[in-house]
């Protein structure tokens, strides 16, 4: 009698990456923490095993959608060209929220258009050692702060 291979579902396939990003993020905080603030981020940044891709930081909203406090976009054609993480002006001021912000970005980095934003906040959360909702709380918070403007 011959065993059925089995074959892996989409679903398998988000909890792999989500468990993937959580390795990573609890790795990276093994290597960087306990504690990540503001200048810890930054060495985490620069970590090749952590942050898949070259990545710089820019204080400018115009990269930004109205209502959005940070946005990662692609260099150039191929992800290896590296990522700018616009954050809003704002943030430059608040030193203690940008853990929080470019912690929920990594992922979005390292694994492009197949993250979803429950891999963000997981990644987010295991990397500064939260709970995924109160990270999650945190991050509404942090977008609650971002002044409204029109749309161009």
């Amino acid at each position: 009698m011959s065993k059925q291979r089995y074959i892996p579902t989409a679903d398998d396939g988000r909890a792999a990456l989500r468990d993937h990003a959580a390795d990573k993020a609890r790795a990276a905080r093994e290597r960087h923490g306990p504690v990540i603030d503001d200048q810890v981020i930054m060495r985490v940044l620069g970590d090749s095993e952590t942050v898949r891709y070259p990545t710089t930081i820019r204080f400018d909203e115009s990269g930004l959608l109205p209502g959005e406090f940070a946005h990662a976009q692609a260099m150039g054609e191929h992800p290896r060209e590296g990522y700018c993480l616009f954050i809003h002006p704002l943030f430059a001021h608040l030193p203690d929220s940008l853990p929080l912000i470019i912690a929920y970005y990594i992922a979005a980095i390292n694994y492009g258009d197949i993250v979803e934003s429950e891999d963000c906040e997981i990644f987010g959360a295991e990397l500064l050692g939260m709970a995924p909702d109160a990270y999650y709380q945190v991050l509404c918070q942090i977008a609650d702060m971002v002044p409204e403007r029109d749309e161009v």
